[in-house]
């Protein structure tokens, strides 16, 4: 019986920092590469199988599941093109299987293709709030750098816009994460920050110190942009909220999670979806292969499992 570390090895997929659940999905990820057929990328003194080598990466758009996807991926670095390059990392984008960004292109661009389809899959995650999907976007924010929202860069890696059942507007500011950590070291400091919290009156006040540090950090900004959002006077939106989208078992993020629920006093602008229920409330709207393929390549850990156990 093999270990997982062994089948790490073995598909050149083993870092030693990495967590069980990191190093199941970076074996996932190495599964898939070899199923297409591509050579691993160079790292240091090897080669990493969670990852496919530039440009070839770029050039045949090997991160990305289908050409409408393709589609929207290029359309999207065509808006960024010549602009802040921190936005969106090619390598990351391109070359890297486990990055979250490519992940959300997968999972949320036929959504913004087909407004109908998200308009289905959104009115059934949340039948009480949204009523229409009228628009998806990637990387975005009305207010980068804009000392009116929250002074810094940061942006949702989706957005979701929608009408609510009284004909109002409101939108969905997403996060999403894979195989991350949370361990981000960089932390941002704002005068803005404990202006926007106040405003969204959501949190324990008395405990935004605990913000300022460790896993919770980018939670808290990702959280305070959609209350910047809402609430500024330009943007005439009635609702607004803000989910943290993970893998069920990455029990980082689920600790996490976990601890700023013990921070907010109203989780009514605040949800934790998972990757899978997300997932499988789509494959109910559609017969499209697509989104078989993305279960199959970022959810599907039995196959994992069952190499352990040949």
């Amino acid at each position: 019986m093999k270990t997982l570390k062994g089948l790490a090895e073995e598909h050149h997929a083993l870092i030693a920092s990495d967590s069980t659940f990191q190093r199941k999905a970076r074996i996932l990820q190495s599964l898939w590469r070899e199923e297409l057929g591509y050579e691993p990328a160079p790292y240091r003194d090897r080669v990493l199988g969670s990852s496919v080598a530039m440009p070839l990466a770029e050039k045949e758009m090997v991160n990305f599941l289908d050409d409408d996807i393709c589609c929207v991926v290029r359309k999207v670095l065509g808006q960024y093109e010549g602009n802040d390059e921190r936005v969106i990392k090619r390598d990351r984008l391109f070359g890297n299987l486990l990055s979250s960004q490519p992940m959300a292109f997968n999972l949320f661009a036929r959504l913004k293709c087909d407004t109908n389809l998200a308009t289905k899959c959104f009115r059934s995650l949340s039948p009480d709030r949204i009523k229409r999907v009228t628009t998806v976007e990637f990387e975005y924010s009305e207010g980068r750098g804009d000392e009116t929202y929250t002074g810094d860069h940061s942006a949702f890696d989706v957005f979701i816009g929608f009408e609510t059942p009284i004909g109002e507007r409101g939108f969905v500011g997403i996060e999403v994460k894979y195989h991350e950590n949370l361990q981000d070291k960089k932390v941002y400091e704002h005068k803005r920050y404990p202006v926007v919290a106040g405003r969204m009156k959501c949190f324990d006040m008395d405990r935004l110190g605990v913000f300022d540090q460790g896993p919770l950090h980018q939670i808290w900004r990702d959280h305070l942009l959609v209350g910047a959002h809402r609430w500024h006077e330009k943007n005439g939106f009635a609702d607004g909220f803000f989910v943290f989208l993970s893998p069920k078992d990455n029990d980082a993020c689920n600790r996490a999670i976990s601890e700023y629920r013990t921070c907010l006093s109203d989780c009514g602008t605040f949800e934790h979806w998972t990757l899978e229920s997300l997932a499988e409330t789509i494959s109910k709207f559609t017969n499209n292969p697509w989104i078989a393929a993305f279960q199959d390549r970022y959810t599907n850990f039995a196959k994992v499992d069952r190499l352990l156990t040949t």
